[in-house]
């Protein structure tokens, strides 16, 4: 038995299961198992390719690439406005490449690239905690009374949140005001924000999402 193929097997199993559980942890579209089951595949594949097509594995193995495509379109989810999901397919794909590229014995390219992938988890999960450009809320703010757009806005920057206007609607009959921003903030700052704006007497309800 050749126990190097044994051990490309088990070395893309362990990295790819502690990824998976990080992404099924963070509640992500693709999960544990299946970030596995793609990486093993197409390591295994990788191995095939070498033993049976040395001289050019290239067309078996750029199958796997184009066709995990179709699986990382599955992790893409469509609201009313936003697509979610991207960060998904693309891990998923380039899953499938970290087990060809271990499967082929190429074990320092392969580190490199799953060095990056966590590095870039990372980053993404500080731009998260602190709503950057995707992670951008709605906040939807109502109130009992007509009051000025500037009060609001001067009470939300006081807790360093960055805003736009999105709608605005008053009701003069009912003496009623709501007001809908698209803003960018950690989520200490708009916890903070929400606290201070629950403790104005005009507010009438307060939303994020």
């Amino acid at each position: 038995m050749d126990w190097s193929i044994l051990g490309k097997i088990f070395l893309t199993f362990v990295f790819a299961s502690i990824f998976g559980y990080e992404r099924q942890r963070a509640h992500k579209p693709i999960g544990f198992g299946t970030y596995i089951f793609v990486s093993i595949g197409a390591c295994s594949l990788g191995i095939v390719a070498h033993i049976l097509a040395p001289d050019n594995p290239l067309p078996l193995l750029s199958a796997v690439i184009s066709g995990i495509g179709f699986l990382g379109a599955g992790a893409l989810i469509k609201t009313s406005d936003k697509v979610f999901g991207f960060s998904s397919a693309a891990s998923i794909w380039i899953f499938a490449i970290f087990g060809l590229i271990i499967g082929v014995g190429e074990y320092i390219i392969a580190l490199m690239l799953y060095a990056c992938v966590i590095a870039v988890i990372l980053i993404d999960k500080v731009l998260e905690r602190r709503g950057v450009g995707s992670y951008q809320k709605r906040m939807l703010i109502a109130t009992n009374a007509i009051v000025p757009e500037k009060e609001i806005e001067s009470t939300l920057r006081m807790k360093g949140i960055k805003m736009k206007k999105i709608h605005a609607e008053f009701n003069k009959k009912e003496n009623t005001f709501s007001i809908l921003y698209q803003i960018e903030g950690s989520r200490d700052s708009i916890r903070d924000a929400q606290s201070t704006l629950f403790k104005k007497p005009w507010l009438s309800s307060f939303k994020v999402e």
